[in-house]
């Protein structure tokens, strides 16, 4: 089969398309023939081998797989032993690890039925970043609730507000000047230009803030909060090599204590009931995925390139 494969950390230049053995799914895997797999961070992190300790989970000197990918939409081709819930031919969607690849072994503890509304390049787009987006969301949002989502325009904002919306939210997206229409689009009911205004001048305060771009500073992001609001960080790409940007959200955890606002990020489990949970809202109409480019297997560099210059307009999706 056709993979895009890595055997140092780097920029997306140490990607490579390899030719290599069909993978065998284990006893509790399915093996997909991947028609499209999602773009996210957190494939970024993966590539550079950043933060630093990322490496002690995936590989100190290299990564111990090979092959890039997380998010995964296609085909089931062959089943794993103790396998019982899918059968060959089945459209599925989910999470595992090396999905950038013509066929990849996938969890069936993260694999879900494709949304039938969906098509699986669309679908590939969902899971990572519609689970970063629920689990940010899901317990912290009440019917009514004023919510801001910074980076609005992006591959978990996208998410974020339509999950909001969906809780009975007030939405606010915060975003550049080239999403404003895409964020409206999606039910935001405000949309804030961050290059025009700031949304932490003192004016407006919201119950949520949900803050999935950049590396904006916790006193900033607390001017805009409600006396008793909640601020939940997401990623924070740009803190350097060690921490990457997981100094701010230690620093959230060590304050909120002593504050009446609740600081704090989001550790997202990727689970099968989960996706499963995505898959009800996307086919209830309340939930979908915003595909801003595809790109062939062959690009994949080119499209993790795209990804960093913070451009894109929703997720970035590989075809294969």
């Amino acid at each position: 089969m056709k993979a895009i494969v890595y055997d140092r950390y780097g920029p997306a230049d140490v990607l490579r398309l390899a030719d290599m053995d069909r993978p065998e799914p284990g006893d509790d895997e399915v093996l997909v023939r991947v028609h499209a797999a999602g773009v996210d961070y957190g494939v970024w992190h993966l590539m550079t081998g950043l933060p630093l300790p990322v490496r002690a989970a995936f590989g100190l000197r290299a990564p111990r797989n090979p092959v890039l990918g997380r998010d995964v939409a296609g085909t089931v081709e062959a089943l794993g032993a103790n396998v019982t819930k899918f059968r060959v031919g089945d459209e599925v969607f989910g999470t595992c690890g090396g999905s950038f690849a013509e066929y990849a072994c996938v969890p069936a503890a993260r694999c879900v039925p494709k949304p039938a509304n969906l098509t699986l390049e669309q679908a590939a787009a969902v899971p990572v970043s519609g689970l970063t987006a629920l689990h940010s969301l899901r317990d912290a949002v009440r019917t009514g609730d004023k919510v801001l989502v910074i980076g609005a325009g992006g591959g978990v904002g996208t998410f974020a507000v339509q999950l909001a919306k969906a809780y009975g939210a007030s939405v606010t997206g915060v975003c550049s000047t080239g999403k404003v229409d895409l964020v409206r689009s999606i039910g935001a009911d405000d949309v804030v230009d961050y290059t025009q205004t700031d949304f932490a001048d003192g004016t407006r305060h919201w119950d949520l803030i949900v803050d999935t771009g950049g590396m904006r500073r916790l006193s900033h992001l607390r001017r805009a909060l409600a006396p008793r609001g909640r601020l939940i960080l997401v990623g924070g790409e740009g803190g350097g090599r060690w921490l990457g940007g997981m100094d701010r959200g230690l620093r959230a955890i060590l304050l909120s204590p002593f504050v009446s606002q609740r600081l704090g990020g989001v550790i997202s489990v990727e689970r099968g009931e989960d996706i499963e949970e995505l898959r009800t809202l996307i086919e209830a109409g309340k939930l979908a995925p915003v595909v801003d480019r595809t790109f062939p297997l062959a690009d994949a560099a080119q499209a993790i390139r795209y990804l960093e210059e913070g451009r894109a307009r929703g997720k970035v999706v590989i075809t294969i």
